[in-house]
């Protein structure tokens, strides 16, 4: 028989509260005890259904009373005990207070007294939260997929799902995770950095955003790469925000993230097979039905498989303009990515046919790290120009570069602005996008400049 949780148990609407929270072991000093007081009520709950009981917070209140019989607790104490439970009954346990923490973009549940959150780009362990045992970690595990049509069992032990507020969560449990059930969650940022926010926070300069909204009026296809929580999803929506109002896009990911605010947005999702949803639906299905959808544009969440084949025919084939992302340490490994994606398609594609294809398919490769001190930033914004011994050549527009660290361990470096005229400029030209001219028309004249005066030199020694 299926474990229920308490709200089923007790047949209880879920209500969203307003609770002020505070770190368990701030209220209860010792530890122990507040473990047995928790893990003795919740387990006496789930044991003893109700039955003549109206009131089913009643009920439980008095059930809780009871327990805390003979313990000499303050009342803030005890008022904290009715907290952690209205928590495992209305929230989510013992993260319930992460989960409502604007500060914290990231949860990661390793063990019952193992807890570690990311904040401000760094992370550390939480002391102040517990689980009782792994047990009530796989219940809270479960409690958060039910609704959300998801199973996590021996059969199915890894899972992927999205929150109602577009968290993104994943969980692993045994026989696959050797220590017992593993929580990460990934919240969703409600107001996802825009432009301005980037420039200030010092993704990119200006010039690098200005450049990058040019691209994407142009119908550039560009490609943004980077390492895990580097800020790859956060970036595409702030260049899928620069997509005129007009424009049919269809956004297609594993986990909806991406919150574009145009009007004409249709975003699809891929599905896992399980009991109740039967056959898997895969990034690569939904990109090939997309191409039967008339979209202006195609932005797919993270490319990471057999779809890459079908991403370059789309973007080879009149869906200019398309966005998307995969893991990569650089430009060039991101096309040698794009590269063994292509291969895992199962079609015998010769590698210097592969390499074609990218490399008339892709015009622009985005690289966003986060660095040592948590910062993200661009490091590097590249164009593909041809090919060089038969391997893809990329050549830098804008870059960041690292020149050490301060004493207060914050990255020291600088932007660059290479002395280079990319060959995309001609294409945004002839979109009818001026606003870089200014940045490539000055590079422009003064290579033309320096091109005349070492003619000049030429004729002189002559």
């Amino acid at each position: 028989m299926a474990k229920r949780t308490l709200v089923e148990e007790f047949e209880l609407e879920k209500e969203k509260k307003n609770i002020s929270f505070i770190p368990d072991y701030d209220v209860f000093k010792d530890k122990d005890l507040l473990d047995k007081l928790r893990s003795k009520i919740i387990q006496n709950l789930l044991d003893h259904p109700m039955l003549d009981y109206d009131n089913a917070k009643k009920w439980m209140d008095e059930e809780i009373d009871r327990e805390l019989e003979g313990y000499d607790l303050s009342t803030l104490e005890r008022g904290h005990i009715y907290n952690l439970i209205e928590n495992e009954i209305y929230g989510y346990g013992p993260i319930t207070e992460l989960l409502e923490d604007k500060n914290v973009t990231e949860i990661m549940v390793n063990g019952p007294n193992d807890i570690y959150v990311e904040m401000d780009g760094k992370i550390q362990k939480d002391d102040t939260l517990s689980f009782i045992n792994y047990d009530h970690i796989l219940r809270t595990i479960e409690r958060m997929i039910q609704p959300l049509g998801k199973t996590i069992d021996a059969t199915h032990p890894m899972v992927d799902a999205r929150l109602e507020d577009g968290s993104r969560l994943n969980a692993i449990i045994p026989p696959l995770s050797v220590r017992g059930p593993i929580l990460t969650i990934r919240k969703f940022k409600k107001d996802m950095d825009n432009i301005d926010d980037m420039i200030a926070n010092g993704t990119m300069t200006p010039y690098m955003a200005r450049f990058l909204e040019a691209c994407v009026k142009a119908k550039l296809n560009i490609v943004v790469c980077g390492g895990t929580g580097s800020g790859k999803t956060t970036l595409l929506n702030v260049l899928s925000s620069f997509i005129d109002n007009h424009e049919r896009i269809i956004t297609i990911e594993d986990a909806a993230e991406l919150s574009l605010l145009q009007e004409h947005v249709i975003s699809l999702e891929t599905r896992e097979s399980n009991y109740h949803n039967g056959k898997e639906v895969t990034i690569r299905d939904l990109v090939r039905n997309s191409l039967r959808m008339r979209p202006d544009r195609i932005i797919v969440g993270e490319v990471r498989g057999e779809e890459a084949l079908d991403m370059l025919q789309a973007m080879n084939t009149g869906h200019e303009g398309s966005l998307t992302t995969l893991h990569a340490n650089g430009p060039l490994d991101a096309m040698h990515r794009i590269e063994t994606m292509v291969l895992m398609s199962g079609m015998e594609i010769p590698i210097r046919a592969i390499r074609e294809y990218i490399e008339s398919a892709v015009d622009i490769v985005v690289e966003i790290e986060r660095l040592s001190d948590g910062r993200r930033k661009v490091t590097n914004i590249s164009e593909v120009v041809g090919f060089k011994e038969d391997d893809i050549f990329l050549q830098s527009i804008f870059a960041f570069r690292q020149q050490g660290v301060h004493p207060n361990n914050d990255v020291n470096g600088e932007f660059v602005l290479y002395n280079y005229v990319p060959k995309v400029y001609s294409k945004i030209k002839q979109k009818g996008v001026t606003s870089v001219d200014d940045i490539f028309e000055s590079i422009s004249s003064s290579q033309k400049s320096t091109k005349k005066d070492s003619v000049k030199k030429k004729k002189d020694n002559n």
